[in-house]
């Protein structure tokens, strides 16, 4: 069985991650999933030397009539089962026969127009129960919508020299508490509100310094600086630019955040898990669908200031002891439902079953 991956992006946010660790995922599965990417995309850069084969098409836009006729000429070519498509632009672009080889799955993770961009697709997945959800309330057959989550990736090794100079090159004492999220610096991420909280917070608590570490980068860059300085808080908060490999900072954290404003899922969370973090979120969808607060994590309102700061500081006046409990039952909630291996099972379970019916 042969599946096509296909996204159109120039850019590598959470989707795009997901998408290069899936079809990675697929291929040591032993499952011959295909890539097609933009050429000199952030994407086809992380793929390339790996064992998934690419294909590169130009994607440029809804009238891009070539890259159509060349997906729908791979497809045939190459005898593809199934063919994947991630975000609006590649699901457009993709317009394949109903009720023939191959089963046309598109592959949401948000609330996105439908309309135009989505509807023709055989099949849909949504990466939460929400989100399906809503896709079926939105007109989409229900049997044809499919629950998958993600997965991140596997935690780095820690390093602790490399974690001390961390610390060093970035002006963090040894005994410093460090908090850590990322993220794209869009106002949707919440990083705004997050500086108005921990500006709120003492400087020290338990006698240890507090510090703030917020990697990524985007349009809010300059303004998350400028109001960073305007609180006061240039020697304890740090921008460390966007993070290829945060393995180190992880390990450095003592919680994870996830201030946004909206998260169909939140990656963010995963990941805090994957290396045994305790997580604190704001009440997005993602954030209510995977915390039971208080047990595997903790919840405040989104966009509340004095809620997030003092849930910040509940949460760090906590016994450690009942701070690593609850991060032992965010992990094994990772574990059980959103690890690497179940969700690629679960993929090709779903591929299987629906190559079978086209070929019945």
């Amino acid at each position: 069985m042969r599946s096509l991956h296909i996204i159109g992006s120039t850019q590598m946010g959470g989707a795009d991650q997901f998408f290069v660790r899936l079809v990675t995922a697929l291929n040591t599965a032993g499952h011959q999933a295909l890539a097609v990417t933009r050429r000199g995309s952030p994407i086809a850069g992380a793929l390339q030397g790996s064992a998934v084969e690419q294909i590169h098409l130009p994607l440029a836009n809804k009238w891009d009539l070539w890259s159509r006729w060349q997906i729908a000429r791979l497809a045939r070519a190459r005898d593809i089962d199934i063919v994947q498509t991630y975000m609006g632009r590649a699901t457009r672009l993709t317009h394949l026969p109903a009720g023939q080889r191959p089963v046309h799955l598109a592959r949401l993770g948000g609330y996105y127009k439908l309309d135009g961009y989505y509807r023709h697709a055989h099949g849909w997945i949504g990466n939460t129960r929400k989100l399906c959800d809503w896709l079926i309330g939105q007109g989409l057959p229900r049997e044809q919508v499919y629950l998958i989550g993600n997965f991140v990736p596997e935690p780095a090794a820690r390093d602790s020299a490399a974690g001390a100079q961390l610390r060093q090159r970035h002006g963090i004492p040894p005994q410093a508490r460090v908090l850590f999220t990322l993220g794209r610096f869009i106002s949707i991420k919440g990083f705004d509100d997050l500086l108005d909280a921990f500006a709120r917070l003492p400087a020290q608590l338990d006698g240890r310094p507090l510090h703030l570490v917020i990697g990524g980068d985007g349009e809010l860059r300059e303004a998350l600086l400028a109001q960073r300085s305007r609180l006061g808080l240039d020697t304890r908060v740090h921008f460390p630019g966007w993070l290829a490999a945060p393995g180190d900072w992880y390990h450095e954290a003592e919680l994870m955040l996830c201030p946004s404003r909206h998260e169909t899922l939140g990656n963010v969370i995963l990941e805090g898990w994957s290396y045994a973090k305790p997580v604190l979120a704001t009440t997005t969808p993602g954030a209510s669908e995977l915390i039971r607060d208080g047990e595997n994590g903790w919840l405040t309102a989104v966009a509340e200031v004095p809620a997030l700061s003092g849930c910040l500081e509940k949460v760090l006046t906590l016994p450690a002891a009942e701070r690593d409990a609850v991060a032992a039952r965010g992990h094994a909630e990772l574990l059980a439902h959103h690890g690497r291996d179940a969700v690629v099972r679960q993929y090709l379970e779903l591929y299987a079953r629906l190559a079978a019916g086209r070929q019945a």
